[in-house]
């Protein structure tokens, strides 16, 4: 998809044709009564949505919603598309996080939720999970906030035992306390067990990137990694350091091999976000009961993943679409959808004071409540402004991190990495 979301009419008019009849398959018939109000609502991944969906229905017998689930590209994509013909978006939308900014581009095309009387509300989510859902300026709101992704430090008891180090969560905690702790245990387990602390160059680069309150971009579209004072710079030069200790993996994430790795207790940490849970347990049932989690060292505390549900302005059942969201995302609702099967960690302080969240063990993860760990990563998360192209900016900075990784010189990589982005982003 190109920067430019009015640019290349003739394209979009190819696309347009499967992104509006992307929903047919789960479209119903109209009802003859006149009253009833039909919703078309896109969503990706695994949610639990279409549960709460048909409970809204019941509890709200003139509404019909529709859900649409897509993988996390294509729902993006059929969504961009439908915006850029004016026709054939939903009445409402999921937008990820590390995407949200690629559509405040074409603010026209979205209802202001503030119209809607998001204000009203406000005070029930996180500061900065609310503001990232919000224009440069604070007075235009692009979605409602749904789910978060507070990182923590998985770590795996067998390799920290076979290191002669702690296992215990509070032990643990006071061993890695900074980035200079983790990388002195880096070192020490890899003395021992001739294990890498961490699975890969991406994660490595992760560490520090998650929490920079800017990355690749300002809000005004200019690229910062450049800048004197570019901190994008630092966390490339941490992977790098990283890797030159020799305490980083080689296991591409997702890969049948990282699988394995995971399995097998072939690394020791996973910097990972509150969803990882969910993988692993579903994933490498062989290390159950192996791994334990605990709060990130601050300069490496950040947010990986979440989204938010935006409304197109082409809608013509605003307050109807606006009351089932303000539903959806409600600290109840979010405390269900953190319930089931999806996981979906809540946005809402709320939420973490119910004694459901708070009895909530991991039989994964030794009977640990790893949903208390999450909750206080949560609360120090600063509000990211990622810009609209930060995938693809940030696929060349993991292209060349590999690169150094496979034996090319830091410095080149990082320069020959800027050059292409430049290029990318000129066109």
């Amino acid at each position: 998809m190109k920067k430019w979301i009015f640019c290349f009419i003739a394209v979009l008019g190819v696309w347009g044709l499967s992104a509006c009849g992307g929903g047919e398959s789960s479209s119903v018939e109209n009802k003859a009564d006149s009253d009833q109000v039909s919703l078309d609502f896109w969503v990706f991944g695994a949610t639990n949505y279409e549960e709460l969906a048909a409970e809204y229905e019941e509890e709200n017998p003139g509404v019909s919603i529709n859900v649409k689930v897509s993988e996390n590209a294509d729902h993006h994509d059929a969504l961009f598309t439908a915006l850029s013909a004016g026709s054939g978006a939903p009445d409402l939308a999921m937008l990820e996080v590390d995407q949200i900014d690629r559509f405040k581009q074409a603010e026209d095309r979205f209802a202001n939720l503030y119209d809607q009387g998001a204000d009203a509300i406000q005070d029930q989510y996180l500061d900065w999970k609310w503001k990232i859902g919000e224009n440069a300026e604070g007075d235009f709101l692009f979605g409602l906030p749904t789910d978060i992704g507070p990182k923590g430090m998985y770590y795996n008891t067998e390799v920290f035992e076979e290191a002669g180090l702690p296992t215990e969560p509070e032990e643990v905690a006071g061993l890695i306390s900074s980035k200079e702790d983790f990388l002195d245990v880096g070192r020490e387990i890899k003395e021992s067990t001739g294990k890498p602390i961490v699975d890969s160059m991406e994660m490595a680069y992760r560490a520090k990137m998650d929490g920079l309150e800017k990355s690749y971009f300002d809000e005004q579209g200019n690229l910062l990694l450049e800048n004197e004072e570019n901190q994008v710079k630092e966390a490339y030069d941490l992977a790098v350091e990283m890797n030159e200790l020799g305490i980083v993996g080689n296991y591409t994430m997702w890969s049948p091999e990282w699988t394995n790795a995971v399995n097998d207790s072939d690394f020791a940490v996973e910097m990972g976000a509150a969803w990882l849970k969910g993988w692993m347990s579903d994933n490498a049932p062989d290390s159950a009961g192996k791994w334990r989690v605990v709060t990130l060292p601050e300069e490496f505390a950040g947010n990986w993943g979440g989204s938010y549900l935006g409304m197109p302005a082409e809608t013509e059942n605003k307050e109807e679409a606006y009351a089932f969201a303000e539903w959806l995302i409600s600290p109840d609702n979010q405390l269900a959808s953190f319930l089931s099967d999806a996981g979906l960690f809540p946005s809402t302080p709320e939420t973490y004071e119910k004694e459901e969240f708070k009895e909530t063990t991991d039989e994964y993860f030794g009977g640990q409540s790893t949903a208390q760990v999450f909750a206080e990563a949560a609360e120090d998360i600063p509000a990211v402004y990622k810009g609209p192209d930060y995938v693809s900016v940030n696929d060349e900075i993991l292209t060349a991190l590999q690169n150094v990784q496979d034996g090319a010189d830091p410095e080149e990589e990082w320069e020959a990495a800027v050059t292409r982005i430049k290029g990318l982003l000129e066109r």
